[in-house]
């Protein structure tokens, strides 16, 4: 549990009594015990001076053992007040408690006042959610090596993906068959929603499937992750199913340059915002930088969407074991969306992606 111990190290650095660990995906990151416990309470404590213990809905302890969790765990039955249950425990084992830090950009208000209800001399000086993302933004060997697979999980899901695609197929009946392929073969859960999206709807990069037939020469595009034990994979292909035009065939042109040319350009030292340019210099140059309305890149590891951003603004310099997305568009309304993207790894001198499916324009034919 080095993690752990990394975070009470820093506890104490900042002079902390107790912080509270609230968000499911950071209390998996330093416990190994993955839930989502919906409505109820689930967190990690830790202290200054004392173990930390996790709190968890009853129904949910015995999968936290299973999990690795050897610590102290405490439940409670759903008609029970959970934050004074909270407060007696803490106060049973520590007579420090009034120094806090929190989760800051995910706690829910009002599971703030609630703590604040039962600690009113308290003060809530330190955002922790900084200490995680800092935390998470360097990935050890083993969280690569699950990040490996479920890379090698997005490749599959590819594959299952272009073999579906047919006349007469609608974006969801793929997305259908992309996940009951998965399913087969044990791998139960996307990290997030599959996209397909053809023709003109493939503008809109936050669109999801319809129930539109995927029709003859019009360009799809593919944007899919697992969840390996935790560890997420996230990529993105667009591919030709049939003839294309020349403007089709441009737009995915430049992408690929831009995806390729920002890949090959990542190394330590260079910063977040030197490789946001990379892409989009390639695509503006080419007459497209209006069609290219978000970020390079994110983070990824635990979570889809994590620190650090690969934008404008940030100068950040990349180092090995960071992990992020390069993931340019071109989304032309009422036309055409292009997306092309692997999530990646810094290494000593470059980056290794996670991904392996080719970029080369792969064209389906029409039967």
């Amino acid at each position: 549990m080095k993690k752990l111990e990394s975070l009470q190290n820093w506890v104490q650095d900042q002079h902390l009594d107790v912080v509270y660990i609230s968000d499911p995906n950071s209390v998996a990151y330093f416990t190994n015990f993955i839930s989502d416990a919906h409505e109820r309470i689930l967190g990690l404590f830790v202290f200054a001076d004392a173990e930390p213990f996790m709190f968890a809905p009853e129904l949910s302890i015995g999968s936290a053992k299973k999990a690795g969790w050897t610590g102290d765990i405490y439940g409670y039955l759903d008609h029970q007040k959970p934050f004074a249950m909270i407060a007696d425990l803490i106060k049973q084992r520590t007579s420090h408690y009034s120094v806090w830090g929190l989760e800051k950009d995910s706690l829910p208000v009002e599971r703030f006042e609630l703590v604040r209800e039962q600690f009113p001399n308290a003060t809530f000086p330190a955002n922790v959610s900084e200490c995680v993302r800092q935390m998470k933004l360097f990935k050890t060997p083993g969280e690569i090596n699950l990040m490996e697979e479920a890379g090698e999980q997005a490749d599959l899901a590819f594959t299952l993906g272009f073999n579906a695609i047919q006349e007469g197929r609608t974006e969801q009946d793929v997305v259908a068959e992309i996940q009951y392929g998965l399913m087969k073969q044990g791998i139960m859960e996307m990290s997030f929603d599959t996209i397909v999206q053809a023709g003109a709807n493939a503008a809109n990069p936050h669109g999801g499937p319809e129930k539109d037939k995927i029709q003859p020469n019009q360009m799809v595009l593919f944007d899919l992750g697992t969840n390996n034990k935790g560890y997420m994979s996230d990529a993105s292909r667009t591919v030709a199913f049939g003839q294309l035009s020349d403007k089709q065939r441009e737009i995915y042109d430049v992408c690929l340059e831009a995806q390729l040319t920002a890949q090959d350009a990542v190394k330590p030292g260079i910063t977040a915002a030197q490789l946001d340019k990379v892409a989009r210099d390639i695509i503006t140059k080419a007459g497209y930088g209006e069609y290219f309305i978000h970020r390079l890149g994110h983070g990824i590891g635990t979570s889809t969407h994590e620190f650090p951003s690969i934008m404008e603004g940030n100068n950040m310099e990349l180092q090995p074991g960071m992990c992020f997305s390069i993931e340019p568009g071109i989304y032309i309304p009422n036309f055409a969306g292009v997306r092309i993207e692997d999530c990646v790894h810094v290494t000593e001198n470059g980056c290794k992606a996670f991904t392996h499916t080719s970029k080369a324009l792969n064209h389906i034919p029409v039967h």
